[in-house]
C-alpha cells in the first residue's frame, strides 16, 4: 500500500484510492492514518502529537453537530469544546453549511468561507479535527492539508 506525501504534490494529486490506499474494515480496531493502517490507539496518539506540535491546530464543528440535532450530538458538541480547551492555541471554526457560493469565493469579504477547504487554505492550517462534517466534503478539505 502506497503512503501519502505531505504536502502538495500536484495541481490536481491523484486520490488515495488511485495509490492503492483503501478504509480498514469496519470493526477491524484499526484506522488510516497518512494513508496506513494502525491500530486505533496509535492513530489517537499520532493525532494527538500532530495538535499539540503543529502550527495553528483548529477544530471544525460540521453541521452534524452544529445544529445540535439529538443528544447525541450535544454530547460530541461539550466533548468537543473540552478538548479544545486542552489544546494550546487550538482555534473553533463552526461550518454550519458549506454550500458554494458562486462564482467566486472572496475570503477577505466572507467571515468563514462555506468550504473548510478555503478556511484551511487561507488561515494557513497545519492540523484539523474533523468533527461532524459529511465523508465527501472532508476527503475534499485532507487533500488540502
Amino acid at each position: 500500500m502506497g503512503k501519502l506525501k505531505v504536502g502538495p504534490i500536484s495541481l490536481l494529486p491523484p486520490s488515495a484510492t488511485m495509490q492503492g490506499i483503501f478504509q480498514p474494515e469496519h470493526g477491524s480496531g484499526m484506522q488510516l492514518v497518512e494513508g496506513e493502517h494502525m491500530p486505533e490507539d496509535q492513530a489517537i496518539e499520532h493525532w494527538a502529537v500532530q495538535m499539540l506540535t503543529r502550527r495553528n491546530p483548529t477544530l471544525f464543528p460540521g453541521p452534524l453537530i452544529v445544529w445540535g440535532w439529538n443528544e447525541a450530538a450535544c454530547h460530541k458538541a461539550t466533548l468537543s469544546l473540552e478538548l479544545v480547551k486542552e489544546i494550546p492555541g487550538c482555534n473553533i471554526i463552526p461550518m454550519p453549511d458549506y454550500r458554494p457560493i458562486y462564482p467566486k469565493i472572496d475570503p477577505e469579504a466572507v467571515i468563514n468561507p462555506c468550504h473548510p477547504n478555503l478556511t484551511i487554505d487561507y488561515n494557513k492550517i497545519e492540523v484539523c479535527a474533523l468533527i461532524g462534517i459529511h465523508c465527501h466534503f472532508a476527503n475534499i478539505t485532507l487533500k488540502m492539508i
